[in-house]
């Protein structure tokens, strides 16, 4: 008997190490960098212009209107609510961005100022119908929708209308030079170091548990490596791509909003149980209001990218965009029952999502084969997050 409670405490002392090694890491994001490692030498092996620094670099650019996107769908999705219609301001937005570039002739500072102020506006009417007219989320974004779209066509007579300004067209276009790539990676690799060490410490001064040591100098290495080696492999090209950067601004902007302000916590209180945050205080109708403002406001910088990108505002621009958006946002972890979610795990399914339709491109797969890997693997990322949230429902 003795000999049995000895191995029980063995095994406990096991455990609670590997939970000290294991515990604090996102499982659901390692995973998904696990699975755009397995997807990229699929189609590295299948197709060898998979892992040319120009497929990668343009990856990253196609990679960037979607992550761009989805940064903003988190935090309504998050809050419990969901936005069909940022494909279609994509659309209206890229559209009013060249009208007033091409056929006003505008600076380029108020064309990008003109086109920010209309993602706004549109995304603030939208949640001002959802909060204080108390009409569904899923109701208003498929009304507009299609009302943004119907404007669009109205608005440019159903034409392409191509942007000639150089400095609007190198915001989707332009490289920065390889020596600002290493200074770049350089201050990541320090903000890394400082953060994870800031942790430790801190989570010793209040008597938590604290990772080994050599966990968190691995990570570091890991996360630095991957780091240089991304930008040595866009340097190998042309250089870093600028789309990206602007993705790697507004990540950190939003995960600090998200993370670090009551504004973040609010929102995550109000998707974890709305019931319980409205007797706490907070505003959830300002909250909800504010949350479709900045899905309206990056939807109008997504289409600033992608109407660079393209020199042209087409009627097209931004088609099914919203659902890439939404699976990149349920791949990377975010729940759509509300209360989970995070950037860096939207800003890997937008990663995934775009490698999928790069590397099936590249292998001549019909479109059709695209929608249909794409939405099976957006279904299947719907059925683990409720089957992981039954198994703890009844653990509980």
């Amino acid at each position: 008997m003795s000999a049995k409670i000895q191995t029980e405490v063995v095994v406990t002392k096991k455990d609670s190490s590997l939970k000290a090694l294991f515990g604090k890491m996102d499982v659901r994001a390692y995973t998904m960098i696990g699975a755009v490692v397995l997807i990229w030498l699929f189609f590295g092996v299948l197709n060898e212009t998979f892992f040319t620094a120009r497929n990668l670099s343009n990856l990253f650019t196609q990679m960037s209107v979607t992550a761009i996107l989805a940064i903003g769908m988190v935090l309504v999705i998050v809050a419990g609510h969901i936005d069909l219609s940022v494909g279609s301001i994509v659309g209206l937005t890229g559209g009013i961005a060249a009208i007033l570039s091409n056929w006003m002739g505008l600076p380029t500072g108020v064309v990008l100022i003109g086109t920010l102020v209309a993602g706004a506006l549109l995304g603030l009417l939208q949640g001002w119908l959802v909060a204080y007219r108390a009409i569904p989320a899923f109701i208003v974004t498929l009304g507009g929708m299609m009302v943004f779209r119907g404007i669009l066509l109205g608005v440019t007579n159903s034409t392409t209308i191509s942007v000639s300004d150089p400095i609007f067209v190198a915001l989707g276009n332009a490289y920065f030079s390889r020596g600002f790539g290493i200074i770049l990676a350089t201050i990541v690799l320090v903000f890394l170091a400082l953060s994870i060490f800031k942790k430790r410490n801190s989570r010793r001064k209040y008597g938590f548990e604290v990772a080994p040591l050599g966990l968190d100098v691995t990570k570091l290495v890991i996360l630095g490596g991957a780091t240089y080696a991304f930008v040595l492999t866009m340097n190998s090209y042309k250089g870093m791509p600028f789309p990206i950067i602007f993705v790697l601004i507004l990540a950190l902007i939003f995960s600090y909003i998200a993370n670090k302000t009551t504004f973040g916590r609010h929102v995550y209180a109000i998707g974890g149980n709305a019931d319980a945050a409205k007797l706490s205080g907070i505003n959830i109708k300002n909250k909800t209001m504010m949350l479709f403002m900045f899905t309206g406001l990056l939807s109008a910088i997504a289409a600033i990218v992608l109407t660079a990108r393209l020199t042209s505002a087409t009627i097209s621009a931004g088609e099914m965009y919203e659902l890439d958006a939404i699976a990149a946002c349920v791949i990377g972890g975010t729940s759509l029952m509300g209360g989970v979610g995070t950037i860096f795990g939207a800003i890997i399914g937008a990663l995934v999502m775009t490698s999928l339709d790069n590397g099936m491109s590249l292998m001549g797969m019909e479109s059709f084969w695209q929608y249909i890997v794409k939405g099976s693997i957006l279904i299947l990322a719907v059925w683990i997050d409720i089957s992981s949230k039954n198994k703890k429902g009844k653990k509980a």
